[in-house]
């Protein structure tokens, strides 16, 4: 991660590390495959103690920071959660307790106050089923109906949505975008499993069909809601890319260790030229990864008017070229590697399902194309010159 932590930082950085590895080693995360859930309650509640809840949201809703960056703090937590491929809903309840803090109001209060203390989690629905799953694409409908809004429509994949409290769906109300905070016991709301290759998180198809809500439900303006939606995503992003790094970092330091043990003609792997050139591939991009995910989380932090584009230029580089360093890994560590008794499944398990999520490193290149081409025009006065970027 960053090379320059303070010492609040570090010691966070370090009790988060500890306490993964004491209570989720990889003889857990083989345990918890068969768990629906695929974490337990009491250890979620002991990392909120820890202040895994609480990093990105303000101190008048019971947050706080380590270092006065909360973004920068819960990279921290993020990547320690890829380097042991961790359980828990660490993104989805972090951006709700983020959206809900930063829409303000009594009524909210409560529910971040659940978030924060651990007592209960929540889940961002915002993705959608193919075929109308492009980046940012919203087709769920939230229609006024005189003091009540209904919303209609699925998400998918939402994590660990029966485990939820608080379902925080984005929907479309005419042009503009609506959030609405339904509890995950709503009439209307019907809850279908996904499988996924990773051992612990777990996804869900989430049914809204016709759920009825008062307005003071929603979260924000009717119709209103665009830029905090990609202000979230924004937020979202960069912590699966951060945790995607940490798996990264974990997968390449355990195949390092194993090309200095494993022993060929008398030599280990790691002195043959060959493998080296291949090491030195792999530990470019490791290296960029990390730095890419870093600019990414100081662009959002600071408000940047690069964070858009920074953030899906880092996603599309970790989601590639983590891909090619994993399979490295696998390749060089020969036929154990290929193994479910081998740990190294479980850091390209995680690197694979965050790769799909909030959309591919293809969704994010073409979005990269649009914002040059956008900029482009803008700098020739051609057509959508006057343009704000949408990213």
């Amino acid at each position: 991660m960053r090379l320059s932590l303070s010492p609040d930082q570090v010691f966070f950085r370090d009790t988060t590390a500890r306490f993964l590895a004491e209570h989720v080693p990889a003889g857990e995360l083989r345990r918890l495959r068969d768990d629906p859930a695929g974490f337990d309650p009491g250890y979620w509640r002991r990392g909120a103690e820890l202040g895994w809840t609480s990093l990105l949201v303000g101190e008048e809703h019971g947050g706080g920071t380590v270092s006065g960056d909360g973004l920068a703090d819960a990279t921290l937590v993020a990547d320690a959660f890829g380097r042991h491929a961790a359980p828990g809903p660490l993104v989805g309840t972090n951006v709700v307790a983020a959206a809900l803090s930063r829409a303000g109001g009594d009524e909210l209060a409560q529910a971040v106050a659940e978030l924060v203390s651990g007592a209960a989690t929540a889940a961002w629905c915002a993705a959608e089923p193919r075929p109308g799953n492009r980046l940012g694409a919203v087709a769920l409908q939230v229609r006024v109906d005189g003091g009540d809004v209904v919303l209609s429509g699925v998400k998918r994949p939402v994590e660990s949505a029966p485990q939820a409290r608080h379902l925080l769906v984005t929907g479309r109300t005419g042009d503009g975008l609506t959030q609405v905070l339904v509890p995950a016991d709503a009439p209307g709301v019907s809850v279908t499993p996904l499988r996924t290759v990773d051992l612990t998180r777990r996804f869900f198809t989430v049914v809204f069909d016709e759920v009825r809500l008062p307005a003071s439900a929603v979260v924000g303006e009717i119709g209103g809601a665009d830029g905090d939606v990609e202000h979230q995503r924004r937020l979202a992003l960069v912590l699966e890319t951060a945790q995607a790094v940490g798996a990264l970092q974990s997968a390449f330091d355990m195949t390092v260790r194993w090309a200095f043990d494993r022993y060929s003609f008398g030599r280990p792997l790691a002195s043959y030229q060959a493998l080296k050139h291949r090491f030195a591939d792999m530990r470019t991009w490791l290296e960029a990864s990390h730095a890419i995910s870093d600019a990414a989380a100081e662009a959002v932090s600071s408000g940047s008017p690069d964070a858009g584009a920074l953030v899906s230029a880092a996603k599309a580089f970790v989601g590639d070229y983590g891909s090619r360093l994993l399979h490295e890994c696998v390749q060089l560590h020969g036929g154990i590697g290929l193994t479910f008794e081998h740990d190294l499944h479980l850091f390209l398990r995680r690197h694979t399902v965050i790769r799909a999520l909030d959309g591919t490193p293809a969704d994010h290149r073409r979005r990269l194309a649009d914002l040059v081409e956008r900029a482009a025009s803008a700098a020739s006065g051609g057509p959508g010159g006057d343009r704000e970027e949408a990213a």
